[in-house]
C-alpha cells in the first residue's frame, strides 16, 4: 500500500505526490512540521499540510528570490531574511564572498533544527560564519531596525498562520526604514492563477505599492507550487529591477545557477496579460 501526500490548491484541486517515507512529523509550538521522501521529488518539507520546498525544484525558489536583486546590486553587503528557515536563501546568499552579514530571523527554531538534520543539501549553509540566526517573530524584530539592511528578503509562508503578520502594510513599512538609501526588499508574492492566490497576491502587492516608490511583480515556473505559476515581488526605494541590472558585474562573478541567468531575470518581469491587469493601478509609475 502506497502513502499518499495531497495538498489542495483549491476546495476541487490538489497535487498528490507518492511517498516512499514519512521523515519526521511534528508539532512544533507553531505548526506541524512534516518531512517526506519521494522518488519523483525527493525530500520534501510541509509545514500545516503546505509543501515549502522539495528537493527536485527549491533551486529555482531560491535563486530567483536571492539572484535577482543581487544582480540589481552586486555590492549588497548585509542582508536579512524572515523566515527561510529550511536555508535555501541562506545559501544561495553565501554564494557571494561580498557579502559580511546575513540576518536570519525564523520563528520556529524546529524547523531550522529538522531541515539541518533531513535536508542537508537545502540547509547546507546556515553554519556559514556570516549567518546569525534569531528565533522570533519577523515583524518584531524588524519593528527594531532602521538604516541597517542593504537587502530584505521576505521568505515567508503563506498569509496565514504563523506568517499572517508578514503581509501586512505596517511590516512592509518597517521594512522600508530598516534599509538603506539603495535598499531592496523581495518577497514570495504567491500565485496569480487560482482566485484565491491572486487575491492575496493583489493585497500584498498594493500595501507594497503603497509604500515603496519602485514596486514589480516578476515570475518564475516551480512545479510543485499551486498551478506552478510563482510570483515574486520586488520593491526598492529607487534601484529598478529591470534597468538598473548590473550585468557585466554579475557574470563576472561567476556564480553558479541551474535556473537564474541575465536574460531569464529581464524576462521574469515581462509579465502575461492577465497578471499585468491583476496588478493595474496598484503599481507606482515608473
Amino acid at each position: 500500500m502506497s502513502l499518499t501526500f495531497t495538498e489542495m490548491h483549491t476546495p476541487r484541486v490538489g497535487l498528490s505526490i507518492e511517498v516512499e517515507r514519512q521523515l519526521c512529523s511534528e508539532q512544533s509550538d507553531y505548526q506541524l512540521i512534516e518531512i517526506f521522501e519521494s522518488r519523483e521529488f525527493g525530500r520534501f518539507l510541509a509545514l500545516d499540510g503546505y509543501m515549502m520546498c522539495t528537493e527536485k525544484d527549491e533551486f529555482i525558489y531560491h535563486e530567483m528570490m536571492v539572484h535577482v536583486p543581487m544582480a540589481v546590486n552586486p555590492q549588497v553587503r548585509r542582508v536579512l531574511v524572515i523566515g527561510g528557515g529550511d536555508g535555501g536563501a541562506v545559501r544561495e546568499l553565501c554564494r557571494y564572498g561580498s557579502i559580511e552579514r546575513i540576518d536570519l530571523v525564523e520563528i520556529d527554531r524546529r524547523v531550522v533544527e529538522l531541515c539541518e538534520e533531513l535536508l542537508p543539501s537545502i540547509a547546507c549553509s546556515l553554519r556559514d560564519p556570516r549567518v546569525t540566526i534569531r528565533y522570533q517573530d519577523g515583524l518584531r524584530f524588524v519593528r527594531g531596525c532602521e538604516d541597517a539592511y542593504d537587502l530584505i528578503l521576505v521568505d515567508s509562508t503563506d498569509p496565514f498562520g504563523p506568517g499572517e503578520g508578514l503581509f501586512t502594510r505596517e511590516f512592509y513599512g518597517h521594512c522600508y526604514k530598516a534599509l538603506h538609501g539603495d535598499g531592496i526588499m523581495v518577497n514570495q508574492n504567491e500565485s496569480p492563477f487560482y482566485d484565491e492566490d491572486a487575491r492575496a497576491m493583489q493585497r500584498a502587492h498594493a500595501r507594497i505599492a503603497a509604500t515603496f516608490p519602485v514596486c514589480k511583480l516578476y515570475q518564475a515556473h516551480i512545479p510543485s507550487y499551486p498551478s506552478g505559476h510563482w510570483m515574486f515581488g520586488f520593491a526598492s526605494k529607487g534601484l529598478h529591477p529591470v534597468r538598473g541590472i548590473q550585468s557585466a558585474a554579475w557574470k563576472a562573478l561567476n556564480i553558479p545557477t541551474r535556473y537564474y541567468n541575465i536574460n531569464l531575470h529581464r524576462a521574469a518581469f515581462a509579465l502575461p496579460t492577465f497578471v499585468q491587469e491583476l496588478a493595474e493601478h496598484v503599481e507606482p509609475e515608473h
